[in-house]
């Protein structure tokens, strides 16, 4: 690894013959590319990772087609392009889940439903280093379902040293008002060497009841934790009632289960993510709302709020709820609503929680949302416009304690708009009270059409966060929220650069001036190799192409 990297950093400061002088550089941000890649049609939605001298990426060509793309390291060059052909598991063709690396073994996974057996199973495929899929295949799952609508979801995870997989089911009994979860932890050869079944009941007759599994996880010691959260407003007292559960299940306990439970009064929870820190401990984290008297949560977000669990011994800290600050808020709702005493939008989903030195936390939260547009076409297979919109990131750094240490906004308005077939295109995570947060906010069918060239790039070292957007070249120097334009066309748009310091204040980077035909970030497909070195991967129209971008010390 240190040898590809010095390899990586020779070219680009260099600028040797397979790799292009860097087209973008933005204060200590270096982004240099490898050569233009074959214009074949299909485009990468996913950089699964690098090992040995090679780059593999998931490459997506039309509604369905599924193809693996190896490419050189030093020059980027592509190598091989072979398609993802799955076999069948009981006389039924598998659909694509997911593909992954681990110590430098390469799998593609899929699923299938079987109707007769009501069974929803996952199967893992090798992949061999010059792209050839194996002819053997390990049976991952073979979930018992209540039917297909209730069949959930597969979910996944790697372990931060990336040498292990968490996959998680979830599926919905709603005769027996119980949701189950499967979890199992798989080494580098796919043998699972963790599995637990769990029964989770909800009580759907109290009101305003909501029941979600929030968020799971597994950190450096191969321990997995799943949160769970149930939501109901009592009548009688007039009050509202959070429950959070975490379940762990420790390596060195022989996984056996323990139950964190922490009790809520008066407060909603929005969301709840979760982070296995370096330190020994779970941080919970996400949005709360106010309620009113009569126990009715208002629905909008009061703040953010930070749940620290101790690992070693299940302790609980202090719950610590922090609302906005008057200056976040007038940047979000305008200054006259702010006075006001008004709330935030629930538009907001937390897309990033990073680990600070210090042991707090910095939440990166982005305004998220997806319009459907008027169906066309007669039949079951009908087609439908969808605009996926990503705007402002809400920034706050939390204390160890989780407490408020401070707040800012990134502006930005974005958005981009596909046609896609409106049948079963969101199936799966939730159904009335009761869902599954745990999925991709853009499903990998969408990936490669316009919604992968939202959102941002989180860059954090040395105590320093940086924020890397695309941006319309008209708001070059901009930081006001109120004269930010909106980036509709995304292939005109250019690198931008938002940098922060200790005590939260911000500054815009651009690049000195802008390239005609610049190639363009696709932010929602990149591979973070370490605190300051990025595979990134960047089009202009066919022209596509593999990059490095790397934070200069």
């Amino acid at each position: 690894m240190k040898k590809l990297f010095a390899v990586a950093v020779t070219a680009l400061l260099c600028c040797s013959a397979t790799l292009v002088s860097a087209q973008n550089k933005i204060e200590k941000i270096n982004m240099t590319y490898g050569e233009e890649l074959p214009d074949d049609g299909g485009k990468i939605v996913k950089i699964v990772g690098e090992t040995k001298g090679k780059i593999y990426a998931l490459v997506l060509k039309g509604k369905s087609d599924y193809f693996l793309k190896i490419f050189e390291s030093g020059s980027m060059k592509q190598l091989s392009k072979n398609p993802i052909i799955f076999p069948e598991l009981k006389d039924k063709e598998l659909d694509f889940e997911e593909m992954v690396l681990l110590n430098d073994k390469l799998y593609v996974i899929g699923s299938v439903f079987v109707r007769s057996d009501k069974t929803f199973s996952l199967v893992a495929i090798p992949i061999d280093e010059k792209g050839k899929m194996s002819t053997k295949t390990t049976l991952m799952f073979e979930s018992k379902v209540a039917n297909k609508s209730d069949r959930g979801g597969f979910y996944f995870r790697k372990s931060p040293d990336e040498q292990v997989l968490l996959v998680m089911h979830t599926s919905l009994f709603e005769k027996e008002d119980s949701m189950k979860y499967e979890t199992k932890l798989f080494d580098e050869n796919m043998a699972s060497f963790f599995s637990v079944e769990d029964v989770v009941k909800y009580d759907d007759n109290k009101k305003d009841y909501e029941f979600t599994i929030s968020d799971f996880d597994v950190n450096v010691n191969d321990d997995v934790f799943i949160v769970v959260n149930e939501g109901y407003r009592d009548k009688k007292k007039k009050e509202k009632v959070e429950k959070v559960e975490l379940h762990l299940y420790k390596k060195a306990n022989g996984y056996k289960k323990d139950v964190v439970k922490v009790d809520i009064v008066d407060k909603e929870i929005i969301n709840c993510k979760m982070l296995a820190t370096n330190k020994g401990t779970v941080k919970l984290t996400g949005f709360f709302s106010s309620v009113r008297e009569s126990g009715r949560a208002n629905k909008e977000l009061k703040g953010i709020y930070n749940i620290t669990i101790n690992v070693a011994d299940n302790t609980v800290g202090k719950s610590v709820f922090n609302e906005f600050d008057y200056a976040t808020k007038v940047k979000l709702i305008g200054e006259r609503r702010a006075k006001k005493g008004k709330d935030v939008k629930p538009l907001y989903n937390i897309q990033t929680i990073i680990e600070k030195n210090d042991g707090g936390l910095i939440v990166l939260s982005e305004y998220q949302m997806v319009v459907f547009g008027q169906r066309q076409g007669i039949g079951p297979l009908g087609f439908q416009p969808i605009t996926y919109i990503t705007n402002e990131i809400i920034v706050t750094s939390l204390r160890p304690d989780g407490t408020f240490e401070w707040g800012n906004v990134v502006p930005k308005e974005q958005s981009a708009t596909i046609t896609a077939m409106s049948v079963n295109l969101f199936a799966g995570g939730s159904s009335g009270s009761y869902n599954v947060a745990l999925g991709m906010s853009i499903p990998v069918a969408m990936m490669g059409k316009g919604p992968e060239y939202l959102s941002f790039i989180p860059i954090y070292k040395n105590g320093q966060l940086n924020i890397l957007i695309n941006d319309h070249v008209k708001n070059k120097g901009i930081t006001n929220i109120e004269e930010i334009r909106s980036m509709g066309n995304y292939n005109n748009a250019v690198p931008s650069l938002f940098v922060f310091d200790a005590q939260g204040n911000m500054s815009r980077k651009d690049p000195e001036e802008v390239i005609k035909n610049e190639l363009v970030i696709r932010p929602g497909v990149y591979c973070r190799k370490n605190e300051r070195e990025f595979i990134i991967y960047a089009s202009r129209k066919s022209n596509d192409k593999l990059g490095r971008m790397i934070l200069e010390d």
